[in-house]
């Protein structure tokens, strides 16, 4: 008597994510919350440019806002955490996804032969998301680690917990520290061009009629996400904020 084995499928949500297709959806809808974060941070941090309510710094007022969403009701900062958390999980879906279909490109490249200039524009494309992913997110590990928890091995004493006003003054009135956030957003900026670029082709919204609109679309983000951010460290160092 022979015995059958079974293949027992996972359920469906794994193996969509097992394909290629589905790893460009996660890719593009991940994508969708990343930009979205980005956007909602970017605008949040021009409160350094408002003026103080009461004496307070608003930004720093909006700090306080994000610490105590739904308190009491909830415990303080637990709110926060959670976005933090699920944050943290989009960005590593991100990467996985990435990283997977790229081990996919290349084990097809080296089934199937592409010319010349189609090589060349893919690798180019793929390196540059990759150098500029990797360093963005060494950005982001500094980020953190100098504005909120406030491990400044450059100038310790300048932080102080919940006074975002006085800690992003005193962090950018460093010019090294200004000059890395300024690359870093030129990276993002490059990052999010692709990504928005190739966004809209994994989420299966791609036809020649529309790629004028993608273009466009890629470009205005790339340069809104680039000069919103950038020019906020630049007036605190050129003495503008402060």
């Amino acid at each position: 008597m022979t015995a059958t084995v079974e293949n027992k499928r996972s359920p469906f949500l794994i193996e969509f994510y097992r394909s290629a297709v589905g790893k460009k959806w996660v890719m593009g809808l991940t994508g969708v919350a990343i930009i979205l974060f980005v956007l909602a941070h970017m605008v949040g941090n021009w409160k350094i440019f408002f003026p103080d309510v009461g004496g307070i710094p608003e930004i720093d007022l909006y700090a306080e806002t994000l610490r105590t969403l739904f308190f009491p009701i909830m415990p303080e900062q637990v709110v926060l955490w959670i976005m933090r958390t699920g944050l943290i999980v989009v960005f590593l879906f991100h990467i996985h996804a990435a990283y997977a279909l790229t081990i996919m490109n290349r084990r097809a490249r080296a089934e199937e032969y592409q010319g010349p200039r189609k090589y060349l524009v893919a690798n180019y494309a793929s390196r540059t998301m990759r150098v500029s992913g990797t360093i963005f997110l060494a950005f982001v590990v500094f980020h953190i680690a100098d504005l909120t928890l406030g491990v400044q091995p450059m100038a310790p004493e300048t932080w102080a917990r919940g006074e975002v006003y006085a800690n992003f003054v005193a962090t950018f009135s460093r010019a090294p520290v200004t000059a890395f956030y300024v690359l870093s957003m030129a990276l993002l900026a490059l990052h999010l061009y692709h990504g928005a670029w190739s966004m809209f082709q994994s989420l299966g919204i791609n036809h020649p009629r529309f790629n004028v609109w993608r273009r466009g679309f890629a470009v205005g983000l790339a340069v809104v996400v680039f000069a919103g951010n950038a020019v906020m460290p630049l007036a605190v160092l050129f003495g503008f904020v402060g």
